[in-house]
């Protein structure tokens, strides 16, 4: 439980440096418009922090953690790191005005697709291994 506790705090300081940076980010550069900076902090707040804190909830009600937990979590991190870094990378850009070629585009849209579905990946297979334990529980 110490784990998830520190996990949640780790994603909750990862999400408010994200807020920083875009509102200094955008003031600095005099950029107005939309950007995907914007959802760096909102990613990292839910699927960070607010995540871990009910993980942590169910596993103090239902001790579902097995030895599978640690692979699922770390594709889970993977997942959730690289789509934010993505959003970031693509954020930075917008905010610049980067022109970027077709190819650099699709490659940062499709790694962040890759992030995305890691964390949906993962997602379902923790549901999973949850509901197998509250099974058991049940019997």
């Amino acid at each position: 439980m110490k784990r998830y506790m520190n996990l949640a705090l780790m994603y909750a300081i990862a999400a408010m440096l994200g807020g920083i940076f875009y509102r200094e980010f955008t003031r600095i550069n005099g950029f107005t418009g939309i950007t995907s900076l914007s959802v760096v902090h909102t990613h990292y707040f839910l699927l960070g922090m607010v995540f871990f804190l009910l993980l942590l909830l169910l596993e103090k009600n239902f001790s579902f953690t097995a030895p599978k937990t640690g692979r699922i979590l770390a594709v889970y991190h993977t997942g959730l790191n690289l789509t934010v870094v993505m959003l970031a990378i693509r954020g930075v850009t917008q905010v610049l005005e980067t022109p970027l070629s077709s190819g650099m585009d699709a490659a940062i849209s499709g790694l962040a697709g890759i992030g995305h579905l890691l964390l949906g990946v993962s997602l379902v297979l923790l549901l999973v291994q949850i509901k197998r334990r509250l099974s058991e529980l049940k019997a």
